[in-house]
């Protein structure tokens, strides 16, 4: 792939040139020949280019669940001595905490793309005395869309009058705190510290803050004294994942798609199953499928499932084959049962739609080896690329239909990107036995967001311009993000309100009677609506 581009000499106050108008916009994606078509013909493809990258980043984000599933589930071996009987007692612990597995792991790897759209947007810029706004702008956009559409979703996923409630309210309200803050923070550094300016110091800061979040989350996670609220947890299961948990389909049932990320057999029974494990609800306890401990490979559908394994297992080739061989099937089993022509065409169109996004991230390591890290981080690897060609589909975009690269940041960029965030949070609210991930999912990565996706790009400029011109970072749209900031922490208040009522009223945050729930939903959206037409319109300059 050829890219080239000839920016103007003087950028746009987002950082990224900008042409109206009926002026050709003289860079390219693909061909030189680009530039001789029509700006609405080159509009129309590259939109269709953009909204194929969002379903790359769907497709990628399964394998990323599976290999963060594998992570979360890694144990190490503990030695206690019996003090009755003097003798060494053996226990498997968990490896990862549950909150910082939230804000790690779940928060910052759905989080990701918005990080490296950011991030790239700042290598691109580095050297300009003022920043770009692309990711800024995106990231401000996907907090909003976390906060508003996701809760949305969440709250109708249960079933009717099921209820799912924060079981750790003092954990939440540490996450809230440090999501507002970052916020607040944010505007501070743009309006009342050192306006429209970005000091080496203010960056440092920013990315430092994280650490501080994870701090403070697990000294409230363990109650540590003088730290801590103390307000204790309910029900909420000790565990992201069993000791012994089943990740393996019943023979017959296939995945949907191309999704990968925890299948579930639907029963008589109530399946409750937390965003990495199986379990059911039965009674007032849970039960837990043990998984098989063979050498073989199970076999489930069209898919392969095997204990832990190491890059010497003959297992890995094997492995590799069937994510190839999986990758190029078109029609699953499942896809022949309906006798309607129209749904199995429909089915391998969708499929051939995905196969070369498919073949591609077949390419990432089976996410068995080595406790899921490779192919955890090969994913983001492939989530940074992806955001790269959605950096320069954005100023393409911008460049031949004269729209404002904040507005498409805030909106197209930010649902696109926030997709995973979406996935995980549905999956966590229909699936664990309360709303702590699915809530805490959205409230983190909101922190995710500024500390690390704002941080670490301010980071590179301003330390770039320390160095090199002893000059701070300069941030021309400040008056927009500013005023982005200002109605997201009105609209924001009024969410935060509807999920306390809730909790005083029904008990819970998520479900609850079906009329209720799709009220809470419409108003979560209209929250939305306001902060895009808002914000869209200082953009444009008519408030």
């Amino acid at each position: 792939m050829v890219l080239v581009h000839k920016q103007a000499a003087d950028d746009s106050v987002l950082g990224i040139s900008s042409v109206l108008g009926d002026e050709k916009c003289e860079s390219y994606l693909l061909l030189y020949g680009e530039t001789l078509l029509g700006n609405g013909l080159r509009a129309f493809l590259y939109f269709l280019g953009l909204a194929y990258c969002f379903i790359g980043l769907s497709a990628i984000t399964a394998r990323f669940f599976r290999s963060m599933e594998n992570v979360v589930k890694h144990t190490r071996t503990v030695v206690e001595i019996d003090p009755v009987t003097n003798t060494e007692i053996y226990r498997q612990e968990k490896v990862w905490n549950y909150t910082i597995a939230d804000i790690t792991l779940l928060a910052f790897g759905t989080s990701f793309p918005q990080i490296s759209l950011a991030t790239i947007d700042a290598i691109r810029n580095i050297g300009n005395l003022y920043a770009g706004g692309l990711g800024p702008g995106t990231l401000v956009g996907s907090a909003a869309f976390d906060l508003f559409p996701i809760h949305a979703v969440c709250v109708v996923v249960p079933r009717a009058g099921e209820l799912k409630k924060i079981s750790d309210i003092g954990v939440w309200l540490v996450e809230l705190f440090w999501s507002f803050w970052a916020y607040a923070w944010l505007y501070i550094i743009l309006e009342v510290w050192t306006p429209k300016v970005v000091t080496l110091w203010e960056a440092l800061l920013t990315v430092l803050m994280y650490g501080l979040l994870l701090t403070h989350a697990y000294a409230q996670d363990k109650r540590w004294p003088y730290i801590s609220l103390p307000i204790e947890r309910t029900e909420r299961p000790e565990d992201w994942v069993p000791a012994e948990v089943a990740s393996v389909k019943p023979e017959g049932d296939a995945y949907d798609g191309y999704s990968e990320i925890l299948p579930v057999e639907e029963n008589e029974e109530k399946g409750i199953v937390d965003i990495f494990s199986f379990h059911s609800e039965i009674g007032a306890g849970s039960s837990y499928q043990k998984v098989s401990t063979t050498k073989d490979l199970v076999k489930t559908s069209n898919r392969s499932f095997q204990k832990e394994i190491n890059l010497e297992d003959p297992h890995v080739l094997q492995l590799w084959k069937t994510q190839f061989l999986d990758a190029l099937t078109l029609e699953s089993p499942e896809s022949r049962k309906p006798n309607n022509i129209h749904l199995r065409l429909a089915s391998i169109f969708w499929q051939s739609l995905l196969a070369p996004w498919r073949v591609m991230f077949a390419f990432v390591p089976p996410y068995q080896i080595a406790h899921g890290w490779i192919a955890f981080i090969c994913s983001l690897l492939f989530i940074s690329g992806i955001a790269y060609l959605v950096t320069e589909l954005t100023d393409l975009i911008s460049c031949v239909t004269g729209i404002n690269a904040y507005v498409i940041a805030f909106t197209a960029l930010a649902a696109g990107t926030s997709w995973p965030d979406l996935v995980a949070s549905k999956i966590a609210a229909e699936r664990q036995i309360t709303a702590d991930s699915a809530i805490a999912n959205i409230t983190c990565s909101n922190s995710v967001n500024i500390y690390v996706g704002i941080g670490i790009p301010w980071l590179i400029d301003t330390a770039y311009n320390f160095i090199a011109y002893r000059e701070p970072l300069r941030i021309q749209n400040a008056g927009g993000l500013s005023f982005s900031l200002l109605v997201f922490f009105s609209t924001s208040v009024g969410c935060i309100l509807v999920l306390v009522i809730r909790r005083l009223t029904l008990g819970a945050e998520l479900g609850g009677p079906r009329i209720w729930a799709w009220v809470t939903s419409v108003f979560f959206m209209l929250l939305w609506f306001i902060f895009v037409v808002l914000s869209s319109l200082r953009v444009s300059g008519i408030i």
